[in-house]
C-alpha cells in the first residue's frame, strides 16, 4: 500500500511539474541568455525529442536506411533537429559535405536549380600542404551553406589513412595525425567563419568500411592518443568545431557512441571541447547508453530512441542531469545557427567564383610523381591523343555521402581543349564508339545510397594495333588516364583496385612502346582517390601526374599543370608502398574488397556472439600500434615507391641557414628557401623531429610542423618560420598513462620529404 501511495504521489508531482512548466513557459522564448530557463521549461517528452533527429525521407514506404535525405528545411539535406515552436526553438539543418555541400539540386514544383560546388577531395586538399588555401576552400563551402540555409555540414572527415584499401580514404587527409589535424583546423576555421558549423568525423577509429557498423577496433591507448585521436585533439584546440560525429564502430569492445571515456573524459575533460556530439546516421545501439556517454544528438532519429530515453529517466537507468546536459548542448547549437539569428538565405551563392577557388585548390594539390622533361608540354605539342576511358569520363570525387550534386564536371578531354590543344579525333572516336557499344557514359546515380551500391565503372578499352598506329601518326603526344572510383560503404580489393588491371597494364605498355618508338612522349594522369601500386609501371611513361579526384574543375586543373600555367607544388600526404603487404596494417585489414551489408546499414542486424567473431570483419587488431605509414617504413628501412611528403616541381629549391631556438614556451624553427631553377614555383618545408633515447620505443622521426612558400621567382629566397611546443614533442607513456616530453638532444630535420632531409639542426630540451 505504501508503494502504491508513493507511486501515486510521484505521478501527481510529475503531472503538476509538467503543467506548471507549461504554464510558466507560456511567454518564454529561447534566446542566447536563457538556455537554462528553457531547459527547465521543457517537458520530458520535449527533451527526449530534442535529443533525436526528425527521421529521414521515406523510401518505398519505409525509413530510408542510410546516407541521409530529408525534405525538411533544405531538400536533400542529411537531417534536422526537432523544433519546439511553443518555446521558440527552431530546427537546425544538417547536410553532408566533406568535398562540398550535398543537397538536392532540384525541388518539387520549382524550376530553379540548387547546385553546389564540387571541391577537390580531402586527400587532395591535404596534398596542398597549404593551410591558407584550405581555409579559403572552407570559407567558400561555408558561404554555400549559409546561402542555402544549412546550419551544420557533416565534415571534414579526419580518420587516419591506416591502409590503402580503405574505401573512404578519399574523404580523409593523411596517414599522419599532425597533417590531418592542421589541415582539418584550416577547413573548420574557414567554414565556421561564415557563422555556420562543422561536424568533424568519424570519432574515432573508423578506418575500414567493412562491417563498419559492428567492427571492433582493438587498439592500445598509446596508438589511440598519438595516432588516431591526435588529429581530433588538434582541431578541437585550434578550431573548436561546433559538433563532433561519433563513429559506427566499437573501440575495444564499446561502441564509440556509447563510450564515456572517449566522448567525455578525453574529448571534453582532456581537450576542452565545448560543442555537441552527434551520432553517425543510425550509429550506436542503445539510446540511454549514448546520452550517458555524452553523445547528445542521435541522428537521423527514431521513435524507439525517444521512447527509450523517456523510459530510462522514469525507471532511473538514465540520469535527468545527463539528459539536461545534452539538451543544453542542443540549444547552444540552435542559438548559434544563422536562421535563429535572423539570417535570410538567398539560395544564390556565387558558384562561378567558387568554381575558380576549386580550380586553384586542385592545381595546388596535384603531385608530379615522375618527369623526364616531358612536362610542361613544349610549344610543339598541339595534338594530343587521350587514352583511358577516364579521360572522357573524369571522376570529380568519391561517392556516397562524400558526393556533391554539382552542375558539371570538366573532363580531361574538355580541359585539354579549353587549354588550346587539339584532342586527337581518331582516338576520341574509338572511345566514343566503345562507350556507345556499352550503353554510353554512365550517369551518376541521383541517390547517394545507390551510388554506394552501384560504384562499378566501365572496363578499360584496349586500342588495336591499327588504332594505335593511327593515333601515333596523327598526334604529337599521348596522355593515359587511370581512374578509380571510391565510395563510402566499401573497401577496395588488392586485385584490380590497388593493383592495375591486366587491361590497364597492357594499355600503358602498348601506348608507351608505340609512342616512344616514334620519338613521342607519354604522360600518365592518375584520377584516383587513394594509393595504388606504381612501382611496376611508373618508369614506362615520360611523366606521371597524380591528379587525385579534383572536383568539378578537374580537367581544367590538370591542363593548367600540363601546359605550365601552374607549377606543381603538391606533396604526398601518405606513403606509396612498393607492395600492399609492406604496410604493417595489411595483415589486420580485410583485403578482399568486402563492404557493409544493407542489414548493417539499417541496424537490423544483431551483434554476433564473441565465439563467432571473424578476424578483420567483426574485430580488427591494430597490432602495428603507432607504426602507421611512414613511421613504419622508416623504422623498418623498407624501400617505398614514393615517400611521405614527396612531390616534384618544374624548378628546384635549396634550403639554407636552418635554425631552432627557444622563445618563451615555444620552439621557433626558421629556414631559408631559394629557387635555384629556371621558373617560379612554390616549395613545402616539412619539419620532422627525431627524439633522444627513451624508455619507450619511438619512431625515427615524426612530422611536427610544416609551411609552404609563396611563389618564389628564379633566384629569389624566402625565410620561413615554424613553431612547436614541448607538448608537441611528448609521447604517451602507457605505463604512466600520461604524456611525457623526454629531456635530451633532439634533431630538427628540415626536408622536402620524409626521405629528403636537406638541413639538420640539434636542439636541447633541458630537464
Amino acid at each position: 500500500m505504501k508503494k502504491l501511495f508513493i507511486l501515486f504521489s510521484g505521478m501527481v508531482m510529475l503531472f503538476a511539474c509538467t503543467s506548471q512548466d507549461k504554464t510558466n513557459s507560456a511567454e518564454i522564448k529561447l534566446n542566447k541568455n536563457n538556455i537554462d530557463e528553457i531547459v527547465n521549461a521543457l517537458t520530458l517528452d520535449e527533451k527526449a525529442s530534442l535529443l533525436i533527429g526528425t527521421g529521414m525521407k521515406s523510401m518505398m514506404g519505409k525509413s530510408h536506411p542510410a546516407v541521409g535525405s530529408t525534405q525538411l528545411g533544405v531538400n536533400g539535406a542529411a537531417g534536422t533537429t526537432v523544433a519546439i515552436p511553443r518555446l521558440g526553438i527552431p530546427f537546425v539543418v544538417l547536410a553532408d559535405g566533406p568535398a562540398g555541400l550535398r543537397i538536392s539540386p532540384t525541388r518539387k514544383n520549382d524550376e530553379n536549380t540548387y547546385y553546389c560546388t564540387a571541391f577537390p577531395v580531402g586527400t587532395l586538399l591535404a596534398s596542398t600542404w597549404d593551410t591558407a588555401l584550405v581555409e579559403s576552400v572552407g570559407a567558400t563551402t561555408g558561404n554555400e551553406m549559409l546561402e542555402y540555409g544549412v546550419d551544420v555540414i557533416l565534415g571534414p572527415g579526419m580518420n587516419i589513412q591506416r591502409n590503402p584499401l580503405c574505401g573512404r580514404n578519399f574523404e580523409y587527409f593523411s596517414e599522419d595525425p599532425y597533417l590531418t589535424g592542421t589541415i582539418a583546423s584550416a577547413m573548420v576555421n574557414g567554414i565556421q567563419s561564415n557563422g555556420v558549423g562543422t561536424s568533424v568525423k568519424h570519432f574515432a577509429l573508423n578506418n575500414q568500411e567493412t562491417n563498419r557498423n559492428f567492427n571492433d577496433a582493438r587498439v592500445s591507448e598509446r596508438a589511440m592518443r598519438e595516432i588516431y585521436l591526435k588529429g581530433y585533439e588538434i582541431v578541437v584546440k585550434d578550431a573548436q568545431p561546433w559538433t563532433v560525429m561519433s563513429s559506427y564502430n566499437k573501440i575495444n569492445g564499446t561502441y564509440a557512441a556509447h563510450n564515456h571515456w572517449l566522448l567525455t573524459e578525453v574529448l571534453r575533460d582532456d581537450w576542452g571541447f565545448e560543442g555537441l556530439v552527434m551520432t553517425d546516421w543510425f550509429g550506436g545501439r542503445d539510446a540511454v547508453a549514448q546520452v550517458t556517454a555524452g553523445n547528445d544528438l542521435q541522428e537521423p532519429g527514431r521513435k524507439s530512441q525517444k521512447k527509450a530515453i523517456i523510459k530510462g529517466v522514469e525507471n532511473g537507468t538514465l540520469s535527468i542531469k545527463d539528459v539536461n546536459t545534452s539538451v543544453k548542448r542542443v540549444l547552444e547549437l540552435v542559438v548559434k545557427s544563422p536562421g535563429f539569428n535572423g539570417y535570410k538565405h538567398n539560395n544564390k551563392p556565387d558558384l562561378k567564383t567558387h568554381a575558380a577557388v576549386a580550380r586553384q585548390a586542385a592545381t595546388e594539390g596535384m603531385i608530379l610523381l615522375e618527369n623526364n622533361g616531358a612536362l610542361p608540354f613544349s610549344i610543339e605539342i598541339k595534338n594530343i591523343a587521350l587514352f583511358g576511358t577516364t579521360s572522357y569520363d573524369f571522376i570529380s570525387g568519391g561517392m556516397g555521402s562524400g558526393d556533391v550534386n554539382e552542375e558539371y564536371t570538366v573532363s580531361l578531354a574538355e580541359g585539354i581543349a579549353n587549354a588550346g590543344y587539339t584532342v586527337n579525333e581518331s582516338v576520341k572516336s574509338d572511345y566514343d564508339k566503345y562507350y556507345e557499344d556499352n550503353g554510353g557514359v554512365p550517369k551518376k546515380p541521383k541517390n547517394a545510397l545507390f551510388s554506394m551500391i552501384n560504384s562499378e565503372r566501365l572496363g578499360e578499352f584496349i586500342p588495336s594495333e591499327e588504332q594505335l598506329a593511327s593515333a601515333v601518326s596523327s598526334s604529337d603526344a599521348a596522355i593515359i588516364t587511370i581512374g578509380r572510383n571510391t565510395t563510402e560503404g566499401k573497401d577496395h580489393a588488392e586485385k584490380d583496385d590497388f593493383l592495375l588491371t591486366n587491361a590497364e597494364q597492357a594499355m600503358i605498355k602498348s601506348v608507351c612502346n608505340e609512342y616512344h618508338n616514334a620519338g613521342k612522349q607519354v604522360v600518365v594522369v592518375l584520377n584516383i582517390g587513394g594509393v595504388i601500386e606504381t612501382t611496376s609501371w611508373k618508369n614506362l611513361p615520360d611523366a606521371v601526374l597524380l591528379a587525385w579526384q579534383a572536383g568539378q574543375e578537374g580537367g581544367n586543373s590538370v591542363a593548367d599543370i600540363l601546359k605550365g600555367n601552374v607549377n606543381p607544388s603538391g606533396k604526398l600526404p601518405m606513403t606509396f608502398p612498393v607492395a600492399l603487404s609492406d604496410h604493417a596494417s595489411t595483415v589486420n585489414f580485410p583485403t578482399e574488397g568486402a563492404s557493409i551489408s544493407l542489414l548493417a546499414i539499417t541496424g537490423i542486424k544483431k551483434d554476433k556472439k564473441p565465439d563467432k567473431y571473424v578476424r578483420n570483419i567483426d574485430y580488427t587488431e591494430y597490432e602495428e600500434g603507432i607504426y602507421v605509414g611512414y613511421r613504419h617504413f622508416d623504422k623498418k628501412g623498407l624501400k617505398v615507391s614514393y615517400p611521405f611528403g614527396y612531390g616534384l616541381s618544374y624548378t628546384t629549391f635549396a634550403f639554407s641557414d636552418a635554425n631552432v631556438e627557444r622563445s618563451g614556451g615555444m620552439w621557433i624553427a626558421t629556414v631559408n628557401v631559394t629557387n635555384t631553377g629556371k621558373v617560379a614555383g612554390k616549395e613545402v618545408v616539412e619539419l620532422y623531429v627525431s627524439a633522444p633515447e627513451s624508455d619507450i620505443d619511438k619512431p625515427n622521426r615524426e612530422l611536427k610542423a610544416f609551411t609552404k612558400t609563396k611563389t618564389i621567382a628564379q633566384g629569389e629566397s624566402q625565410t620561413l618560420t615554424m613553431t612547436f611546443t614541448d607538448y608537441d614533442l611528448a609521447s604517451f607513456h602507457p605505463d604512466k598513462s600520461e604524456w611525457i616530453t623526454d629531456a635530451g638532444t633532439y634533431q630538427a630535420l628540415f626536408g622536402a620529404s620524409v626521405e629528403n632531409i636537406l638541413q639538420t639542426v640539434p636542439f636541447e630540451l633541458m630537464k
